[in-house]
């Protein structure tokens, strides 16, 4: 009788296996904290008390409070959702307008596929970080500008990542059939080429997520992001770099979240990069 070996389970699984488990801890961790804050606590983020200025940790202040005499945590948390949203908020719109742009330059070609380029190019030419700097100085200090910014460098990426899918997958059979068959340009990007994107441009977003929660972070550090008394990441360590030496714990809070938040984003595009890998091996 023959046997049947049992699958032996992958370094790749056990990788994904843990980094889910972290994930799902510091979820409940926030959720946790969260929960006990703003149900139990319920301390308003913007009202300053300077009697109570620079507590340390107490059960009324799990964090301490800050040179205003803010409670901590509760700017902490509020800032995670400011960050985060903010991130969400540029990434999305940058997808909204790069996705399009390169289905349609990279399908129609021509004219249009040349002149996305020369766009590209430009745009392209300097950093992101440079540009997005450059652009929120001109167009002033704001946590709205800074996503505009961002939104104008970050597009580019995807719609460069979408063009070059495209322009491998419109030279296939079934794109052949499907013109044949008389289907329309926009039910073939949509029908057709849209779903052999979807993953490459899920990476590169979860991937993309961390660079831009430390763009905002570190712009709103030097004051051209989140102004107060707005809580955010960045801004709180700009607020709290004065006290550094008598309060260290005011900087590496909103230090450790950013780090955190960025490290987890890294892993889900990690996962994400495995799930959607093409080239795997074929078993004989």
């Amino acid at each position: 009788m023959k046997t049947i070996p049992l699958p032996i389970p992958t370094t790749k699984s056990k990788k994904h296996s843990w980094q889910a488990i972290v994930g799902l801890l510091f979820a409940l961790l926030v959720i946790a904290a969260s929960l006990y804050t703003f149900l139990y606590l319920k301390h308003d983020h913007t009202l300053t008390d300077l009697r109570g200025r620079l507590q340390g940790a107490s059960a009324l202040h799990p964090f301490g409070t800050d040179h205003l005499g803010r409670d901590v945590l509760t700017r902490l948390l509020l800032g995670g959702g400011q960050t985060m949203g903010y991130s969400l908020l540029a990434l999305g719109a940058a997808l909204l307008i790069g996705i399009p742009f390169g289905l349609i330059a990279g399908y129609k070609r021509g004219w249009v596929d040349r002149l996305f380029m020369r766009i590209a190019d430009a745009f392209l030419a300097f950093p992101d970080t440079i540009v997005a700097i450059v652009l929120s100085g001109l167009l002033g200090a704001g946590i709205g500008n800074l996503v505009l910014a961002i939104v104008i460098v970050k597009w580019v990426s995807y719609a460069r990542l979408v063009r070059s899918t495209v322009l491998s997958e419109s030279q296939k059979d079934y794109i052949r059939i499907a013109r044949t068959n008389g289907l329309s340009d926009g039910r073939i990007m949509r029908k057709h080429l849209l779903p052999h994107i979807a993953g490459h441009v899920l990476v590169l977003a979860s991937l993309d997520l961390g660079k831009i929660i430390l763009l905002i972070s570190s712009l709103s550090y030097i004051g051209l992001g989140a102004q107060p008394p707005t809580p955010e990441w960045g801004a709180m360590l700009n607020d709290s770099r004065p006290y550094f030496q008598s309060r260290p714990e005011l900087m590496i809070y909103p230090g450790l979240a950013i780090v955190s938040i960025v490290l987890l984003a890294n892993m889900l595009g990690d996962y994400l990069r495995d799930r959607f890998d093409v080239k795997k091996e074929v078993q004989p």
